[in-house]
């Protein structure tokens, strides 16, 4: 008996942020695992939202703070987090 087992290479090495960097203006060009780089603008998603916690960091003091963690960019010890699919395909859902 021959066993074949159909691994979808996603879910052997998931898609990870490596690096980040703000360019300004809210936008940050982020590195992922398999070399893909996207320039993700935030600043859409910051201005209309309404709630106080995400308004916030349109201080750009605190926006800037952010760190990778896990593989993926993450604000203040997840007080703001995002899908790492959103970031991979380039645009935050407003």
């Amino acid at each position: 008996m021959k066993i074949l087992i159909d691994y979808k290479l996603n879910e052997i090495n998931p898609i990870t942020v490596e690096r980040a960097k703000y360019i300004g203006d809210f936008a940050i060009r982020i590195t992922f695992n398999d070399g893909t780089q996207k320039l993700v603008d935030f600043k859409s998603f910051l201005t209309t939202s309404q709630h106080p916690s995400i308004k916030k960091y349109l201080d750009e003091h605190l926006f800037i703070n952010f760190k990778i963690v896990d593989g993926n960019l993450n604000w203040y010890d997840y007080d703001m987090i995002f899908p790492v699919e959103n970031l991979y395909n380039g645009k935050i859902d407003v």
